[in-house]
């Protein structure tokens, strides 16, 4: 017979506590910045006193690691819900890549960019960043064979749905200095083009 787990209620208080102080540190990240993001802003933002805060994340280090974990899980559940709601038909190819333009301006994408500058000099950072963000590339790389219906076992498919993720990621950091919605939009139109012709051909 099937056992049910029942949180208790302080268990639960818990869980909604280091969630607020998880999604407030994403927030601050997009906002202020790795430098500019403390433990007391945080704190304060969500709405948690230094002491809790203290005792479930006592250093700026854990708080963000901490971090670092639930953003992959948040960037792979948006990716998710947003490939489920793709259109089919002759425009899907450019709806996957919007999804994709969507993913890569969005602020879970900003604050994850803050952690890979701030990993770059920071190796116990860089140590906890390199390898989920080699998982979200994974699932990323994945979600769009999938959504493409990509066969990636001919010459070249591979590589071709690997440029796509490199292309749009690089036109999402240059949204980071700039407003280039209008340059991004046409280059993603021809792009769409390119995909198209190059993924019948292997077929």
């Amino acid at each position: 017979m099937a056992t049910t787990t029942t949180r208790t209620p302080q268990e639960e208080r818990t869980r909604q506590m280091r969630a607020r102080l998880l999604e407030a540190t994403i927030e601050c990240l997009v906002e202020r910045g790795f430098a500019g993001t403390s433990t007391t802003l945080v704190s304060e933002r969500a709405g948690v006193s230094r002491g809790a805060q203290l005792h479930h994340f006592p250093s700026k280090s854990d708080l963000v690691l901490a971090a670092v974990e639930h953003l992959t899980v948040v960037r792979g559940a948006e990716l998710a819900a947003a490939a489920e709601a793709l259109p089919r038909g002759r425009r899907r190819t450019r709806a996957v890549l919007a999804m994709l333009a969507d993913h890569f301006t969005s602020p879970v994408f900003i604050a994850a960019l803050e952690l890979w500058v701030a990993a770059r000099t920071d190796d116990t950072l860089r140590a906890a960043v390199a390898p989920l963000e080699q998982r979200v590339g994974r699932e990323a790389h994945r979600l769009v064979v999938e959504a493409l219906g990509a066969e990636e076992s001919r010459p070249g498919v591979r590589e071709l749905v690997q440029a796509t993720l490199d292309l749009v990621r690089g036109l999402g950091l240059a949204t980071t200095i700039t407003d280039d919605a209008d340059r991004r939009r046409r280059i993603l139109d021809h792009w769409a083009t390119v995909l198209d012709t190059e993924l019948q051909g292997a077929a």
